[in-house]
């Protein structure tokens, strides 16, 4: 019997732990942070509507316990927050403080998709970011801040609302708002908020969806088992000074998750989300014997298990699905644990790609690449027969609610493109993850000690521990672990302010934002979060708070991340736009040991990419003219060093013969900046050139701004690549930049 391509979306949605475990004086839990009521109110409830509307598609919804616990908060009007608190404050009653906080953090989005269509706030973002804060504390009038205080709250009101006539009639209002208006707002939101868990369980008990569940505050289970799973995908990694092994938590998450699921959702969960897809063999037996039938982890987990890299072609499809679309066994001493795995680049194609595309062609090309998923299993078939004899199952799990703040209308039109494009195709079947599992359980069997400890991030847990200020966390966190364990009469009964305090330090989110590799315009308030946590262990415990304690974990200030923290979407026009920039690589020239030395007219290079393109931004010295000062020419040229490939030797004239000017590379853009055009070269046999068509943009103004397209190049997923940035006078060198080659791997 033909079977279609089955195709299981798992949508995670989750935030941290932000609130104080006390009620203050006024009988709210005090919020550091806003993200669950604006997330609330733009991202949980309108992705379940939508779908809705098409009820031939399954999918799956993950909710987190921390975050459900954070809505209801909201919804029984127990949580209050610094952005709330102000937004219900009198405009003319703000402090100096409250104005300079509210400059600072209430353009907190992306302007390009939740600041720039609504004029009055882009109005007010314009304002403070050609003028300067301190002309905005200067100038603004308490107007101002009242329609700030009311656009930061409008504008993540999902326009999938927008039918709302309430709603419409703020939207169209656009200023002047009042305390009164902002009052009314927050009663919208708590409404939208009030809705989130019951439209899930309708759903799920419907049919159309189904709802999993994480350990109970999000914690990295294996790393709660042993930091020392640190080592096993890399052996050298630094490790805390003090060994955590608190096993014993795990089934703590595990049964709280389960207790709060089966309140809100009356019935037993079937599948676990573990926390940023984390696995190791020794949490599997937990994880079975709290009753948990199935989990999903990343297809780099399953390849460090089977040692079998998933190599893709130029677009993305792998070369061997037959081993990474189905599910497979997990046999455990309480009984076998089915695990899936997700496809990386279709899920990261929708977190972090498609969002800079049209959102027509987006939702084409994800059902293009699912189309050439099923023909690659088709051809692969021993029969001749074109039709799938086998019931495959494609995963795309990821994030359900930070993509869509890059997206036109908050995803709106590319989902209902999507889904539209899917409700008419018999080849393809949206299926949650446990209806297909009870139709065609799983097979295959990994042998579970051999299961890989590693989690969606590289099949490492560098995200986590290893660095500096996370393994300083991760002893800070085990010894007020230990002080909880010198308390055996604190139990969760006794004491349960001690233990609810232990689970909120125990989150993963806290590691995520300590050292490199993430970081935002809260770090600092993450730092405080997770030290109060920990402090009120020690309080409840009647215990004295240390004093490191009092003290941050790491510096915040002026930390410079020279490697890209994430896919970038820098929108092409020379004008340098902080926001499409802030998770690019960063190179600052000064000093750099190539001819252009400290008199550069190059003051600093930002590099990063996404699955569709590669972007470079040069930022020039105060008081350069780009047109005037700098040579005429940029040629960018790079090389695949882990791959055999003709290369060729730079053609300009008066070359040095030093390193790496006279390495051998690939390919060759180059850039006329007089002109504001460019061409694209690929080396040949014999060290020649051959020319290549292409599509890259350039903007100069402010700076330099360009991108090149991954199909220009024609090379495969996972290349590793190294750039060198070189400038010419009429095909004469002049210098080159920066002092070392760039490294960047395709995605």
């Amino acid at each position: 019997m033909p079977h279609p391509l089955y195709v299981a979306f798992i949508w995670h949605q989750h935030q941290p732990l932000y609130k104080s475990l006390e009620l203050d004086a006024a009988g709210f839990y005090q919020y550091r942070l806003p993200w669950v009521r604006l997330h609330g109110t733009k991202d949980y409830l309108d992705l379940v509507l939508m779908l809705e509307r098409y009820p031939q598609l399954h999918q799956t919804v993950n909710l987190v316990p921390s975050l459900i616990l954070q809505i209801e908060d909201y919804v029984a009007g127990r949580a209050m927050d610094p952005y709330l608190a102000l937004a219900l404050t009198q405009e003319e009653c703000l402090s100096s403080l409250d104005k300079r906080f509210i400059v600072d953090h209430f353009f907190d989005a992306n302007h390009h998709t939740l600041i720039d269509p609504h004029p009055r706030y882009a109005q007010l973002y314009e304002q403070r970011q050609e003028r300067g804060k301190e002309w905005c504390l200067e100038h603004w009038q308490p107007g101002d801040y009242g329609d700030l205080l009311a656009w930061h709250n409008l504008a993540w009101i999902d326009p999938l609302f927008g039918d709302d006539p309430v709603i419409a009639g703020w939207l169209q209002k656009g200023q002047g708002f009042n305390l009164s208006d902002r009052q009314a707002i927050y009663t919208k939101q708590r409404e939208i908020l009030s809705r989130i868990l019951p439209q899930h369980k309708k759903m799920q008990e419907a049919g159309q969806l189904e709802v999993t569940t994480t350990p109970y505050t999000h914690p990295i289970l294996p790393l709660l088992a042993d930091t020392d799973a640190g080592r096993v995908a890399i052996p050298q990694m630094q490790l805390p000074h003090q060994r955590f092994q608190w096993a014993e938590d795990i089934p703590r998450h595990l049964q709280k998750s389960w207790q709060m699921y089966q309140k809100y959702f009356g019935r037993n969960p079937r599948g676990l989300w573990p926390s940023e897809q984390s696995v190791s063999p020794e949490v599997l037996a937990p994880i079975r014997e709290a009753g948990f039938q199935w989990i999903c982890s990343d297809e780099a987990v399953l390849g460090w298990t089977i040692n079998q890299f998933f190599h893709r072609d130029s677009v993305g499809t792998v070369y061997e699905p037959e081993l990474l679309y189905k599910p497979y066994r997990l046999p455990t001493p309480q009984g076998d644990l089915a695990i899936v795995f997700r496809d990386h680049r279709l899920s990261d194609l929708i977190g972090f790609s498609y969002g800079g595309m049209d959102p027509y062609r987006a939702a084409r090309d994800l059902v293009g690449h699912l189309d050439a998923i099923a023909r690659t299993l088709g051809e692969r078939q021993t029969s001749g027969s074109t039709a799938l004899e086998s019931p495959w199952l494609v995963n795309i799990a990821l994030d359900g609610e930070n993509c869509w703040e890059f997206y036109d209308q908050d995803g709106k039109l590319f989902l209902e493109t999507l889904y539209t494009l899917l409700s008419d195709r018999s080849d393809i079947k949206l299926v949650t993850v446990s209806e297909y599992l009870e139709e065609f359980p799983p097979t295959a069997t990994l042998p579970s000690d051999r299961l890989h400890s590693g989690s969606w991030v590289d099949g490492s847990f560098t995200t986590w521990i290893g660095d500096p200020a996370k393994n300083k966390a991760w002893d800070l966190l085990a010894a007020a672990r230990q002080v909880l364990a010198n308390h055996p009469e604190a139990t969760e009964t006794t004491n349960p302010q001690a233990w609810e305090a232990l689970y909120a330090a125990e989150g993963s989110d806290w590691f995520w934002w300590f050292g490199y590799g993430h970081s935002s315009n809260q770090d600092a308030i993450f730092d405080q979060l997770f030290r109060e946590h920990l402090m009120a262990i020690y309080t409840a415990l009647g215990e004295p708070v240390p004093e490191i304690l009092q003290q941050p974990v790491e510096e915040h200030e002026g930390m410079l991340r020279e490697q890209p923290q994430g896919f970038i979407q820098p929108v092409i026009n020379g004008l340098a736009d902080e926001q499409d920039w802030d998770r690019a690589g960063r190179l600052d020239i000064g000093g750099d040991r190539g001819t252009m030395h400290q008199s550069s007219p190059i003051q600093r290079v930002w590099y990063g990419v996404d699955h569709l393109h590669f972007y470079l931004r040069l930022d020039f010295q105060v008081g350069i003219n780009p047109k005037a000062d700098l040579a005429n020419e940029l040629h960018l040229l790079w090389f695949y060093s882990d791959h055999p490939m003709h290369n060729s030797p730079p053609a300009l004239k008066e070359l040095p013969d030093t390193a790496p000017l006279n390495y051998g590379y690939h390919h060759h853009l180059g850039i006329n900046l007089q002109t504001q055009s460019c061409w694209l070269q690929e080396a040949i046999e014999h060290g020649q050139w051959a020319h290549r068509s292409t599509r890259a943009r350039i903007g100069l103004q402010e700076c330099l701004e360009i991108s090149v397209p991954w199909s220009d190049l024609q090379i495969e997923p996972d290349y590793n690549l190294q750039l060198l940035m070189i400038q010419a006078n009429h095909g004469i060198y002049q210098g080159y930049l920066p002092d070392r080659l760039i490294n960047l791997q395709v995605p």
